[in-house]
């Protein structure tokens, strides 16, 4: 379990670097790239990870490995933003612009750079994964916290619906703007 644990750690945390390259590239509005109050990870590249590297053999032929990590990683996106939209009402991605979308949750060009990343790191990253040794102490201690980060993110989400507020300064930010109206 520690292992899983790690690996869906460590691609949420490399999701969250490429979610931040990303929007550094393409010089985004929206900075803010991850999904969590304090931690820098977006969970979304972590579970759709964990999912491929339990499905998909990693001697799989490159055509169907892509194709393979491609559909894996489109309906991991999928059911996630539902979960945020049905549970938090945010929206983390919207894909509405995009020829071919679904519902702006997920769409084909997505879908094909998922696979090619996803295809890459099985190939490439994940055996360099796979040898890293963890402390049963550090799993323990990571987990929490990212339990405790998960509660406090899951109320903020849930009260305020605004997941640009998931950055410490934009809390206390909010919460001084509250204080002084209240006040006044």
């Amino acid at each position: 379990m520690a292992r899983w644990f790690f690996y869906f750690l460590f691609y949420s945390f490399a999701g969250y670097c490429l979610e931040k390259l990303f929007a550094r590239v393409t010089r985004a509005p929206k900075q803010v790239r991850k999904c969590f109050l304090f931690l820098p990870l977006c969970p979304v590249y972590g579970l759709a990870m964990v999912a491929v590297v339990a499905v998909v053999p990693p001697d799989t032929a490159l055509p169907r490995l892509f194709l393979s990590c491609a559909v894996i990683c489109t309906a991991v996106e999928y059911l996630v933003h539902l979960f945020y939209d049905r549970i938090f009402r945010v929206e983390f991605w919207d894909y509405a612009p995009l020829p071919g979308n679904i519902g702006g949750r997920i769409c084909p060009q997505f879908s094909a750079a998922w696979g090619v990343l996803a295809g890459a790191a099985v190939r490439w990253v994940q055996p360099a994964a796979a040898a890293v040794q963890i402390p049963r102490e550090a799993v323990y201690t990571v987990w929490l916290l990212l339990a405790a980060d998960c509660v406090c993110t899951a109320f903020l989400l849930l009260g305020r619906h605004d997941t640009e507020l998931l950055t410490l300064s934009a809390v206390l930010a909010q919460m001084r703007a509250e204080s002084q109206s209240s006040t006044s």
